[in-house]
């Protein structure tokens, strides 16, 4: 696998490089989920995620793990498709577990450990982290993740949505 690491001046840097980023995050933005299917849908045999419209991400710096998971969970039990087609970093990277996620091979992927805003956290609170993000990736991204990534706290690890559709991630 090959990544790049970003640093916060948007300066790319080898992996061994020392990276910084800026501590500020937005806040996440929960997406409504209360649109209703049809009946003449339902009648077809259409699941509620076919009726919808995709979910497309094209700039998300990331959030609260717990939110997103939530999120995730809302966007699982739809069905919904999601489409990342832009920048995706931190939590938004936890989208690549849902079953119906396409990744444009223009997207760009940032990783890193679980921090508070850049500052690190327990290491109970790391570990249990560490693992619910790597639950939403696949092989060999969720190894890779656990090794190496999940160890980047300033900063963040670039990785190609070419890389992972070459690792098994469905192109849109």
């Amino acid at each position: 696998m090959h990544e790049r690491v970003r640093s916060g001046s948007g300066q790319l840097r080898g992996i061994a490089g020392v990276v910084t980023r800026g501590l500020a995050l937005i806040a996440v933005a929960i997406i409504g989920l209360a649109s209703v299917m049809s009946g003449a849908g339902q009648a077809q045999g259409r699941s509620l995620g076919a009726a919808r419209p995709a979910l497309v991400i094209h700039s998300d710096i990331g959030g609260y793990l717990s939110a997103r998971r939530q999120e995730i969970e809302r966007l699982r039990a739809t069905g919904r498709r999601v489409e990342l087609r832009g920048t995706c970093i931190s939590a938004c990277t936890m989208y690549l577990g849902l079953p119906h996620v396409c990744v444009s091979p223009q997207a760009v992927f940032g990783f890193h450990g679980p921090s508070r805003s850049g500052t690190p956290v327990a290491p109970e609170k790391f570990e249990y982290w560490s693992r619910e993000m790597a639950r939403s990736y696949r092989e060999p991204l969720k190894s890779w993740y656990m090794t190496t990534g999940r160890y980047m706290i300033r900063g963040y690890f670039e990785i190609s949505g070419t890389q992972l559709i070459a690792m098994g991630y469905h192109a849109c």
